[in-house]
């Protein structure tokens, strides 16, 4: 079973190998090298991920047309989503919290490689999902 520790501990894991992957490269290369990188990285780290995961759209019970693709997708668990813009703006939030809410997935980290700093870059979510999970 799942715990609130546990997923805390891979968006560490995480989050090391994305600044691993910026302490590599830097900025300024474009987004799909980034996520090839950071997929190998989280790969060497010992842990299951799946790249451009499709999840459709699901309205009423009734799958509609269009899917949409998650960029990562952490030990069944926790959805990366990556970017490589000068600026973070509210819209790539959005996109994250979407993903969540119809992954039903409890935490996702939304982080930009086109940065100085990329601690600066990382932005962690939560949905009601993670509240529902036991502690350890």
């Amino acid at each position: 079973m799942m715990t609130k520790k546990r997923i805390n501990e891979i968006s560490f894991i995480i989050i090391g190998a994305a600044m691993e992957v910026h302490k590599q490269l830097g900025p300024g290369l474009l987004e799909s090298v980034y996520h090839e990188c950071l997929l190998e990285e989280i790969r060497n780290n010992g842990l299951e991920v799946k790249s451009q995961v499709i999840l459709p759209i699901i309205y009423k019970g009734r799958k509609l047309g269009k899917n949409l693709k998650l960029d990562l997708l952490v030990e069944d668990q926790i959805i990366v989503e990556i970017k490589a813009v000068d600026t973070m703006i509210p819209l790539y939030k959005a996109q994250l919290l979407s993903y969540l809410k119809l992954a039903l997935r409890a935490k996702g980290l939304l982080i930009n490689f086109h940065c100085e700093v990329i601690r600066n870059q990382i932005v962690s979510m939560v949905t009601d999902q993670f509240a529902k999970l036991p502690e350890n």
